[in-house]
């Protein structure tokens, strides 16, 4: 991730992190900062690079007790509601965090998050520009990441071949765990590799009868799935491969939803004129074929209903998030739109898509 001069690599993450972050080494001294930090400090990174960090800014918490917990316990470090100023101006109310990088080099990064920024993220583009630096975070972890779990899986194993039955248990466990997280990491890498729709007029219920077959003999083997269809719809537009991802994501997440109990999902498509999107020059394309996905598990968690689509936002234990926002990502690509409504008993997960192109003039 880091340079030989101290610098990240062109194309990581660090040009497009919409907060201020800065690298410093074991000293406390600045090994490089981000464009968002030169912006918000009002210094540049030459500037400030090679000094000391408590030097240059002013910042009413313990910073250096703060920043030697992170180097001696190897984790990260928050600290809330602290004022921060370069001493040229009025001092900015801020959350700032402390993270070891656990390279050769002992470098730590200190990300600050200004309360104004803060409080826009979750409301504007800034917003989306948050979640794609999270994404390309999580991406280039889950490479780094599952090279080393690959050398550990096979250690477990060989260590495996000269262990007792009871001690051979936890080998097997490390290396059961160890592909779980690959697992998941893999959905990562997946949702950030995502190509671009190669789309033609599709029948949509093509791709719903195929992700409700592929679910019936999988994670929804226990559940009762509905159809109930409208065969007059006309084509949509679509990359088949991606529409048969959706609507299997959204089914496995009404499946899960509703426990190992079971429960029943309803499949509704129909015709519905009353939805366009509206693009910046003022034309709109009509949504007029919507499809459902309905089940009565116990609904969304109150906490996480707004920003269900939103990367990394799971109301599942061990649930990474991404399934959604991957269906969010997918239906976007196909200017489409995707909206929760979930009261406990009934979850209702609409899709909204255009018409296939010799479709449209009849509308």
């Amino acid at each position: 991730m880091i340079t030989a001069d101290g610098g990240p690599e062109p194309g990581a993450f660090w040009a497009c992190l919409p907060l201020p972050a800065l690298l410093i080494d074991a000293e406390g001294v600045v090994v490089a900062m981000n464009p968002a930090a030169e912006l918000f400090l009002n210094l540049s990174a030459r500037h400030l690079k090679g000094q000391a960090l408590l030097e240059r800014l002013h910042i009413d918490a313990p910073m250096e007790e703060a920043m030697a917990r992170v180097r001696i316990n190897q984790a990260a470090v928050v600290i809330n509601d602290v004022e921060l100023t370069t001493g040229e101006r009025a001092p900015v109310q801020c959350q700032i965090q402390i993270a070891p990088l656990r390279d050769e080099r002992d470098l730590s990064m200190v990300l600050i998050s200004p309360r104004d920024i803060t409080d826009r993220l979750g409301r504007s583009s800034a917003g989306k520009a948050a979640a794609r630096s999270a994404i390309g975070m999580a991406e280039m972890l889950a490479h780094e990441i599952k090279n080393p779990l690959a050398g550990i899986s096979g250690a477990a194993q060989l260590l495996a071949m000269n262990l007792s039955a009871e001690d051979r248990e936890l080998s097997d466990l490390i290396v059961e765990e160890t592909r779980r997280i690959v697992k998941l990491l893999e959905q990562v890498e997946q949702f950030g590799n995502l190509r671009a729709p190669q789309r033609q007029s599709v029948n949509l219920h093509d791709a719903l009868d195929r992700a409700r077959r592929s679910a019936l003999v999988g994670f929804a083997r226990h559940m009762v799935i509905i159809e109930d269809y409208d065969p007059s719809l006309p084509n949509t537009y679509a990359d088949s491969d991606q529409l048969m991802q959706v609507f299997l994501n959204l089914i496995k997440n009404a499946a899960e939803a509703s426990g190992p109990a079971g429960g029943t999902i309803r499949l509704r498509s129909f015709y519905d004129l009353s939805l366009r999107l509206r693009h910046k020059d003022g034309s709109g394309n009509p949504l007029a074929l919507q499809v459902e996905i309905i089940d009565d598990g116990p609904g969304l968690p109150p906490g996480i209903a707004d920003n269900v689509f939103e990367p990394f936002v799971s109301g599942r234990e061990n649930g990474t998030g991404l399934g959604l926002a991957l269906v969010s990502r997918i239906i976007a690509d196909h200017e489409g739109w995707v909206a929760a409504e979930s009261v406990p008993g009934r979850t209702v997960f609409r899709v909204s898509l255009p018409l296939a192109a010799k479709n449209v003039a009849g509308v």
